[in-house]
């Protein structure tokens, strides 16, 4: 029997703000997007292959997948048999507190490389995820918070403040603003470029170089986050489709699984009241 792509994205109630995915991908190719919160994705089986940092990365069995917030990366696999893993995404702010608890880390925490070979640490993670399905809230906490300390211990450090210089980087915030505000009916390039007063492969260039993709993939991953806060509070697929400017649900559905990597109805069907308790 031929293998599927099975996958699981979901949150358990004793770990606020933290989501939990286990998959197994086959033909799966995630489109650059970015993430909210960390990415901590433990590999078992296969090879995820991942842009990042304007490289490609290898995350093999027995390694970890590490992607800081907002950093804009990809993934698929690399041969046929695609690739299978278990992560959790912790906060920001969880981050933080462990790290001003358990090491030595100065300013914002965060990860320096994007893959780290480390067989104990994809243990750890895959326990969370079953301790999580076992309604363990001791083990899932704690264990969380031991694979966060090690992973920030043998490959933590200062993430560098973003700063905006120049007047293509302050285009290109303004830009995202405008984005941000018009989600469901944003201008063309060449509209956006004239409202800020700038020419269109201009504000391209300020645009990618600033946010690390273009205005219109950026645009659909900012949808897509908007999306995930609207299904998080109950709002249906279809009527989220048109809030967050998708031409109908189908739309919704296609963006949405190449970036989150499962469907929406299953994404909200999660996180119904009383699911993962």
């Amino acid at each position: 029997m031929a293998a599927r792509e099975q996958a699981r994205h979901w949150r358990y109630p004793e770990l606020p703000g933290v989501d939990l995915l286990r998959a197994r991908y086959i033909r799966k190719t995630f489109v650059k997007h970015t993430h909210e919160t960390f990415v901590m994705a433990a590999i078992t089986h296969g090879v995820d292959v991942f842009h990042h940092g304007g490289s490609l990365q290898y995350a093999g069995p027995g390694s970890l997948a590490l992607v800081n917030p907002e950093t804009p990366h990809t993934g698929h696999a690399q041969g046929p048999e695609g690739w299978q893993y278990g992560a959790v995404y912790p906060s920001t702010d969880l981050v933080a507190e462990i790290a001003a608890e358990t090491t030595l880390i100065s300013g914002t925490p965060g990860f320096v490389t994007p893959v780290v070979d480390d067989p104990y640490a994809v243990h750890l993670v895959h326990q969370v995820l079953r301790a999580a399905d076992e309604g363990n809230a001791l083990a899932a906490d704690t264990l969380l918070r031991v694979a966060v300390t090690r992973l920030l211990r043998v490959n933590g450090g200062t993430l560098p403040q973003r700063t905006v210089r120049g007047a293509g980087a302050r285009t290109a915030v303004r830009a995202r603003a405008v984005l941000e505000g018009r989600l469901a009916d944003p201008p063309s390039l060449e509209r956006l470029a004239a409202e800020l007063g700038t020419s269109p492969f201009a504000l391209l260039r300020a645009f990618r170089d600033t946010y690390g993709m273009p205005p219109h993939t950026w645009l659909t991953d900012a949808r897509v986050r908007r999306a995930r806060h609207l299904l998080d509070a109950g709002t249906a697929p279809a009527e989220v489709a048109g809030l967050v400017g998708f031409t109908d649900q189908p739309h919704l559905n296609r963006h949405f699984t190449r970036i989150v990597g499962v469907p929406p109805g299953a994404y909200r069907k999660e996180r119904a009241p009383g699911r993962g308790a």
